[in-house]
């Protein structure tokens, strides 16, 4: 069971799937299990907590894993990346930044150069960089993101890539979560997917148990995207970027009254942090997409990677035969 692409060829992995590296879930024993089952998963580095990462890098062994990293925070910590890259990752994933001041030393050690891009300007920054991957993610996708839609977006970046001529890869990020997005996802033109909300809900996810089940009992409908998060966490996200998460008592109360909270910052900031800490979904905000309502089960990440392989494969034989069938027809 396995679906050849470019990436799977690229990247040495069996499935065209990779675990996005999602902050203070996506640690070693996750990121192994994706690998190990044969995708590739990538320890969250996100805001560069040193410790943190280079913990979760050792912790999983020695499985074949890459890191991912918040681009402007990386730019505050750049030793960071050169500790990472001690240990041999097979890729480093770079999002909501300049990938360029990183892009040399990422190659040189020879990692394949992941960018994961919200605008056509990012794509065409990503390709000037060298990217060896670009993830193309739709404002579907759990945590931070833009307002471009998965289904229109892909495809546009395919045919940027393309008219380049360089070689570069796409994957694609955003209300992925089964074989049927897989699938789809290959029609638009995609190398393969980055999966994060649906392995943000498995048996090795560092999410606290409260929010898994908070995000399982969700459908789309109930996410949003806001800043009112950041705002509680006191974390410069650059403007353009919001995060889809569950909507809850804390985004009914500071949504839209964003100028009060900050003017409240300090008891709120407290508030937030040790309800996330305690796992208390009404106030500390559950990071979910819109894929929340395909996801109804906590599985071992490598058993998910399977059944979404085969999903795909079901779905990608089952329109062949629409194909073979229409002909035989005629």
């Amino acid at each position: 069971m396995a679906i050849a692409t470019r990436l799977t060829e690229r990247l040495g992995i069996q499935h065209p799937v990779i675990c996005a590296p999602m902050a203070l879930a996506t640690g070693g024993a996750l990121a192994a299990a994706v690998s190990h089952a044969g995708g590739l998963g990538l320890v969250a580095g996100a805001y560069c907590d040193r410790e943190w990462t280079l913990g979760q890098v050792r912790a999983a062994g020695n499985a074949r894993v890459g890191a991912g990293f918040i681009t402007w925070a990386l730019a505050k910590a750049p030793d960071l990346l050169t500790d990472v890259l001690k240990h041999q990752p097979a890729a480093v994933f770079l999002s909501f930044g300049d990938p360029q001041p990183f892009a040399d030393e990422i190659k040189d050690a020879g990692a394949a150069l992941i960018c994961q891009v919200q605008s056509r300007g990012d794509a065409e920054a990503a390709i000037a960089a060298g990217a060896d991957v670009i993830v193309a993610q739709g404002a579907e996708a759990g945590g931070h993101g833009e307002v471009r839609a998965t289904m229109s977006f892909v495809p546009e970046v395919r045919d940027l890539i393309e008219r380049h001529e360089t070689g570069t890869l796409l994957c694609a990020a955003g209300g992925i979560a089964d074989g049927r997005g897989l699938a789809a996802a290959l029609a638009l033109g995609a190398d393969g997917v980055v999966m994060g909300s649906r392995f943000w809900a498995s048996a090795e996810s560092l999410a606290h148990d409260n929010m898994i089940a908070a995000g399982i009992a969700a459908t789309g409908d109930d996410t949003i995207r806001s800043s009112v998060m950041d705002i509680a966490r006191r974390l410069d996200w650059p403007g353009r970027f919001t995060a889809r998460v569950l909507r809850n008592g804390f985004t009914d109360q500071w949504h839209g009254r964003e100028a009060d909270l900050i003017a409240d910052a300090d008891a709120q900031a407290a508030r937030w942090r040790d309800a996330w800490a305690a796992g208390d979904t009404d106030v500390a905000n559950t990071f979910v997409g819109e894929a929340a309502g395909l996801i109804h089960d906590k599985p071992p990440a490598g058993e998910l990677l399977q059944r979404v392989v085969a999903e795909a494969e079901s779905v990608i034989a089952a329109n062949a035969r629409l194909i073979d069938g229409g002909r035989s027809l005629n």
